[in-house]
Parts: C-alpha cells; structure tokens; sequence
C-alpha cells in the first residue's frame, strides 16, 4: 500500500496541506509537530516524490460567468491504445473540459465540462466534440447543483486502514 512508504508526520503535512494550502511552513510545523526546517525539507521531498502535485486556489466558476457544469459520457468507436491516446490530447485542449476520466464498462470516457451558458457549451458539444474523430456517441447531463465537492483523498480512512494493517 502506497501510505506505507510515509511515516506519520508526511502523512499529517499532506493532509494539512491538503485542507489549508496556504498556510506557512511555520504554522504547518507547529500543526504536525516538528521545527520548521524539517517541515520544509519534509514537503519539498513530498513535491520532488509526486505525493503533491501543485497548489491552487478552489475558484468558484459561478462569480467567474461560468454558469453551467456539464458531465459528458463518451463511447469511440476504437478503443485501441492509440485512440484512446489521441482522445485523451484532444480533451486536455479543450479549455471547456475541465477533467477527462477513462472508464471501463459501457462508456469510454466521462468528462466534466463547465460552459458560460448553454448556448456556448451547445457549440462545444456539437461543434468539436460530437465531431472529433473516433466519437461514436455523447451523452449529456447537465448539473443541477453540487452536494459535495471534495478535493484530494480522506486521510481519516488512510490512517484506519494503515492502523488495522499495523
């Protein structure tokens, strides 16, 4: 299991980290309990080793005019590796697709678009996605509202499971 190659106090910065992201190194040490060196070595370790991938700000889409989230469900006719691939590039330059997920099962891929109105999302959707090459169908849902939200893992069941394990 990947969390066993982190001791507890990695484990503690990521998931500070992970809830307050722009907290300083010194507020972050006195959270976990060590000095502030350390602590800087410690998430500098965890960048360099891929266990934190960036820092960004949660932006609200709605105060920005992005007023429609929509889920598109994806099937291609081809679903050989190179097709997938080609797929995979056209969506991450789309700017409205915000997240590309390859699925098993019926459908091949679940997108999850946000749009300033319908009518820009309409042109999206028939305009280049329908219409990139390989696309056998789309379906769409439109998001009505957001329930839940959360970013990143629940280091709570982490933390169980590595408890029940030890």
């Amino acid at each position: 299991m990947a969390g066993h190659r982190l001791d507890e106090i990695d484990r503690k910065i990521l998931a500070e980290l992970q809830a307050d992201g722009r907290m300083t190194n010194v507020e972050l040490a006195r959270r976990v309990g060590i000095s502030a060196p350390p602590c800087l070595r410690r998430v500098r370790t965890l960048e360099e080793s891929g266990f934190i991938r960036g820092f960004h700000a949660d932006v609200n889409p709605r105060e920005l005019g992005f007023e429609v989230a929509v889920f598109a469900m994806v099937r291609l006719h081809s679903q050989a590796e190179t097709d997938l691939s080609a797929f995979e590039a056209r969506c991450k330059a789309w700017p409205l697709v915000r997240e590309c997920h390859m699925l098993n099962g019926e459908i091949d891929f679940i997108l999850k678009c946000v749009s300033p109105d319908l009518s820009s999302f309409q042109s999206f959707l028939t305009g280049e996605l329908t219409a990139a090459d390989n696309v056998a169908s789309v379906k769409t849902s439109l998001v009505i509202r957001c329930a839940k939200d959360d970013p990143g893992v629940p280091f709570d069941v982490l933390e169980d499971r590595l408890n029940r394990l030890a």
